[in-house]
C-alpha cells in the first residue's frame, strides 16, 4: 500500500468572506492511496481555526503504518483534516477494488439529488444586496454573518432576494446580547436557521437564552463525542467530514445525532468536488444540505459534481465512490 499526499490550489470566483477573514484560493491535500494496482482517493482541507496547516496535516497523513485500514487509521489519527482524506481514498479505494459503489459497501441505499444552499459572503449591505439580487432564483441562500453590525446585511438581503429561503451563519462571530437582539428580526425576515451564533466553549449562554429558531452547531461539534456538551444548546449538528475525519465517523455522527433527537445538517469547507463527493452521501435526507463549495471555484476536478435545479447530484464513479 503506497500512500501519496499532493497540495494543489483551486482559484475562486471572487473572494470569500467570513467572520475571521478572507480568501481568494482553495488549499486542499489530495491524498492517493495504491493497493494491487488500484488508486483511491480523497481530498481535505486544512483549517487554522483547528490549528491545521497543509505541512502539519501532510506530516500526520505521512507518519501513518503502510498496511492501512479504516479502524487503524482511526486509532492513529484524531478527528480532523488528515483522517478524513485517509479515511475518504480508503473508501475509494475500496468501492473501486469490489466494483460497487461506495452506498453499496456501507449498506446504505442509491443516492439522489439534495438541495444545498449558496453562500452569500460577508460584505458591505450594499455588495450583499447585489449578490442576493444576481443570486435571488436559488432557493435556499446561507449568508456569512458574524459581527455587531449584522442588521443592515440582513435587511440588505432580504430586499434582494425577497422569496429566497434564508439560513445565516455567524461563524462564532456574535455575542449573547447581539443574538439576542438579532434573534426576534432574524424571524421578522423569514430566516429559518442560525448556525453557530456565539463561540464553541462560550455557548452555554444558548441553554439559558430563548431559542425561537433553530440553533445549528459548526464549531461547537466535531464527532459523536462532542454529542453530550451539544444537549439543550443546539438543535441541529452540521457535520463536516473535515471534522469528522472521513465519511465513517460522519455517518456514525449523523446516525447518532438522530437518535438523540438532533436535527442534521452536512456542510464543507472550500473545496473542490472531490471533498463534496462522500458529504453528498452523508447528507440524505439531511435537514440543510450546504455543499455548495464547488459552484464558488473558477476551477473544479475533471470529473466535477453536477448542481441543477435539483441539488447537487451523487458523485459519477469516475470522480469518487
Amino acid at each position: 500500500m503506497k500512500i501519496t499526499v499532493t497540495p494543489e490550489s483551486f482559484q475562486l470566483a471572487e473572494a470569500f468572506t467570513i467572520s475571521r477573514g478572507s480568501r481568494t484560493q482553495a488549499d486542499v491535500l489530495t491524498v492517493r492511496i495504491t493497493d494491487g494496482g488500484v488508486t483511491g482517493w480523497g481530498e481535505c482541507v486544512p483549517y487554522a481555526r483547528y490549528n491545521e496547516t497543509l505541512e502539519s496535516v501532510t506530516d500526520q497523513i505521512n507518519s501513518l503504518p503502510p498496511a492501512l485500514d479504516r479502524d487503524i487509521l482511526a486509532s492513529a489519527l484524531a478527528p480532523g483534516a488528515a483522517r478524513n482524506a485517509v479515511d475518504c481514498a480508503l473508501w475509494d479505494l475500496e468501492a473501486k477494488s469490489a466494483g460497487k459503489r461506495v452506498w453499496q459497501l456501507a449498506g446504505l441505499g442509491a443516492p439522489g439529488p439534495q438541495l444545498t444552499t449558496y453562500t452569500l459572503s460577508l460584505d458591505t449591505p450594499e455588495n450583499m444586496r447585489a449578490s442576493a439580487a444576481k443570486n435571488a432564483h436559488r432557493p435556499l441562500l446561507k449568508i456569512k454573518l458574524g459581527t455587531a453590525d449584522d442588521m443592515a446585511r440582513l435587511e440588505a438581503v432580504r430586499e434582494g432576494a425577497p422569496k429566497a429561503r434564508i439560513i445565516v451563519d455567524a461563524n462564532e462571530g456574535w455575542t449573547a446580547d447581539v443574538y439576542s437582539d438579532l434573534a426576534p428580526h432574524l424571524l421578522r425576515l423569514g430566516v429559518e436557521l442560525v448556525e453557530q451564533p456565539l463561540p464553541a466553549g462560550k455557548d452555554d449562554m444558548l441553554a439559558e437564552i430563548a431559542r425561537p429558531l433553530p440553533v445549528c452547531a459548526d464549531e461547537s461539534a466535531h464527532d459523536r463525542s462532542s454529542l453530550p456538551d451539544l444537549k439543550g444548546k443546539y438543535d441541529v449538528v452540521n457535520i463536516k467530514l473535515d471534522k469528522t475525519g472521513g465519511l465513517t465517523e460522519a455517518l456514525a455522527l449523523k446516525f447518532q445525532a438522530l437518535e438523540q433527537g438532533f436535527d442534521v445538517m452536512v456542510g464543507c469547507m472550500v473545496g473542490s468536488s472531490l471533498a463534496m463527493a462522500p458529504a453528498v452521501i452523508v447528507a440524505q435526507g439531511a435537514l440543510v444540505t450546504d455543499l455548495d463549495a464547488p459552484l464558488l471555484l473558477s476551477q473544479d476536478r475533471a470529473t466535477p459534481l453536477k448542481f441543477d435545479d435539483a441539488g447537487v447530484h451523487p458523485p459519477q464513479a469516475e470522480l469518487w465512490g
